[in-house]
């Protein structure tokens, strides 16, 4: 009878403990005026950890969370406000839960999956994470949210990335197999929400390494030599160049100066390349023998991570990009310095119509977003001639050290 009476104490509990399980919005909207301070609107009662200078993030189960695991009612595409989140014991889950095992990374994007630079700057800290811990637990699965609706499937550039770098194809969870109004709760799950934002120089920089390593492994890459089996005495240069908005309006007479100039300093070597005739391992093995990028503003530039430690980035704007633009226009500076790069300036074209909304801002940034980029040969020549000395100086000075490091780097990616 005393046994009896405790089993049935015991399921009251367990029937309580269900029954409290409290599922909050997603998407709160509280704080929506501020998405990248500490709280955000997307499971906006936590706060982040943070470990040595690795990215903020929280963990599920963990002691914040008092051994509880994540719950997601969150399947809905077009409004935030009907995905929720929770969180059980995992002996005491939601009655209608259908529980995911394995390590789960659960994003929150503030701009998109599709374009790569704000695809990167999302995922990246899952790759610092997962740096942190070793690389021992690849995830089972992706769990994609922008402003707390759920997304499909990242661009086809990130998911090789990915699958460089955790080796296999990422899984993006969508829960079509799950009922409509019923949750799902994760064995582990890793939840993120301000990119790289907190993270120290040197997490960055070593986590860059981690991709960079990855993708040339994944493409089969080695750094050791080039194809004329000597790159210490070879500046290579790239002009990266694009088609439509923020292409040059004169392609060819850029890069005819470009040549002029390479053609001055011995064992110099210009590739012309276009991003969008590249797959993603062509850009791979481009980017891996560069030295000197030459490129306009643009997603292309998210590719300067795989180049070599210390190579050098030149950046071209067309008109009204520095009025107007607001601080999204330095991201590939930041990203240069991130992840060990030399970011050689900007040269950002005087020349064209002027805006005819000058009291709007917006109204200008549209206006000149998309808008050709001219050429001065005075300026483009001493430039380049001047990035192109001091990076054949450079590589003279460190390719012994700089070889062996490759060497490194290609035998066995960098794990802590």
């Amino acid at each position: 009878t005393a046994a009896a009476a405790k089993a049935s104490k015991v399921e009251d509990v367990d029937k309580r403990l269900r029954d409290a399980v409290t599922f909050l919005p997603l998407k709160d909207l509280r704080f929506a005026d501020r998405p990248a301070e500490g709280h955000t609107w997307f499971i906006s009662s936590l706060n982040d950890t943070s470990v040595g200078g690795g990215p903020q993030h929280m963990r599920f189960p963990s002691a914040s969370s008092k051994g509880r695991v994540l719950c997601l009612k969150g399947r809905h595409f077009h409004d935030g406000s009907w995905n929720s989140y929770a969180l059980a014991w995992p002996d005491a889950l939601p009655r209608d839960a259908t529980f995911m095992s394995g390590l789960t990374f659960v994003s929150y994007n503030h701009y998109d999956y599709g374009n790569i630079w704000h695809g990167l700057s999302t995922v990246f800290p899952f790759v610092a994470w997962h740096q942190g811990h070793g690389c021992r637990r690849p995830p089972e699965r992706w769990v994609l949210y922008h402003w707390g609706e759920l997304r499909p499937g990242m661009s086809p550039w990130l998911s090789k990335l990915m699958e460089a770098t955790f080796g296999k194809p990422p899984s993006v969870e969508v829960f079509d197999k799950i009922k409509e109004d019923s949750s799902v709760c994760f064995e582990d799950a890793v939840v993120t929400r301000h990119n790289e934002g907190g993270m120290s120089t040197e997490r960055r920089i070593e986590a860059y390494g981690l991709l960079r390593c990855s993708v040339r492994r994944y493409c089969n890459v080695s750094s050791e030599v080039d194809g004329d089996g000597n790159k210490v005495n070879t500046v290579r240069l790239t002009l990266f160049m694009r088609r439509g908005g923020r292409s040059f309006r004169n392609e060819s007479a850029v890069v005819g100066i470009f040549q002029r100039e390479c053609d001055k300093v011995e064992g110099c070597r210009l590739t012309l390349a276009h991003s969008d005739d590249l797959s993603f391992c062509d850009q791979v093995k481009l980017m891996s023998a560069t030295d000197v990028l030459a490129s306009p503003h643009g997603a292309q530039l998210t590719n300067i991570f795989m180049m070599d430690r210390n190579s050098s980035v030149m950046e071209f704007y067309p008109k009204g990009w520095l009025h107007y633009a607001g601080v999204g226009q330095y991201v590939y500076q930041w990203l240069s310095s991130w992840s060990g790069m030399s970011h050689q300036g900007a040269w950002r074209d005087p020349v064209g119509e002027e805006c005819p909304y000058p009291q709007d801002t917006a109204k200008c940034f549209d206006f000149y977003k998309n808008g050709l980029i001219g050429q001065n040969e005075t300026h483009f020549s001493e430039w380049a001639r001047k990035v192109l000395v001091e990076v054949k100086l450079r590589k003279i000075g460190d390719s012994v050290s700089k070889r062996k490091q490759d060497s490194i780097e290609i035998g066995g990616c960098a794990c802590n």
